[in-house]
């Protein structure tokens, strides 16, 4: 299906119901021209997966359940929406807001992120949603966040993300290939080279990134900084009551 043709352009929600159709008995599509759709594969199901050629719109994969994702370009913003399972591979940059409030699956980013990556990312039991940038994040990644993995491989870059990293960061782990500022970040943070247990995790996700978009260097030769909440509760003493 193309959604830019001679006589037509499909608007989301015509392109979305064309999508849930024909997924009624194909387990795969491939879609070219893919131009600022919203809300494609959204809640779709294990054992169907997408291949977009383009540029699909905001919330790209919003509440997706077990489905797969491709895009081959740039995705724009809150990608994995509230996400419980599957998998969104990118084979280039994403907006802001990736993974909010994501709860399950994971995100794959070959370039850079937006601002507010994983913004309210969330685990419970065996639910770890993660997240890997291959460049860059903007300011305030990971913020409000409680549970999950952020992994950020700084690839053709000097930087590793922008300033108000975790803020509000109350569960989970943000992991950043080099060294970090630690005036990027709040004082109800901590800052720590990468445990053992923690490069259980970034060898394992290096190598999804790399099966994914391949690797040009050994990534895995790099030190790890692992950054992470020093408190559950940081805005506790700011409500009445607490």
């Amino acid at each position: 299906m193309k959604t830019n043709e001679t006589t037509k352009v499909y608007d989301f929600k015509t392109y979305n119901e064309n999508i849930r159709e024909a997924l009624k008995t194909k387990s795969s599509l491939t879609l070219e021209g893919v131009c600022g759709q919203r809300y494609i594969g959204s809640a779709m199901k294990k054992g169907k997966k997408l291949v977009l050629k383009g540029i699909p719109g905001n919330d790209l994969g919003c509440y997706m359940d077990g489905g797969e994702i491709e895009v081959i370009g740039n995705a724009q913003d809150a990608i994995g929406n509230t996400m419980n399972d599957g998998k969104i591979t990118v084979h280039g940059n994403c907006g802001d807001t990736a993974g909010y409030a994501m709860r399950g699956g994971q995100i794959l980013i070959k370039g850079n992120g937006g601002t507010r990556i994983g913004i309210h990312m969330k685990e419970y039991m065996d639910k770890v949603p993660e997240i890997v940038l291959g460049g860059k994040s903007g300011d305030f990644l990971g913020e409000y966040m409680a549970g999950g993995t952020v992994l950020v491989l700084g690839i053709g870059t000097n930087e590793l993300c922008g300033r108000f990293a975790g803020t509000g960061m109350h569960g989970g782990r943000i992991l950043l290939r080099g060294e970090f500022d630690k005036e990027l970040i709040s004082d109800k943070l901590a800052i720590e080279p990468a445990s053992e247990d923690d490069m259980v995790i970034i060898r394992r996700l290096v190598g999804d990134y790399c099966k994914a978009f391949g690797c040009e260097e050994d990534l895995l030769k790099s030190k790890f900084t692992k950054v992470y909440a020093l408190d559950k509760r940081p805005y506790g003493n700011m409500y009445v009551g607490c």
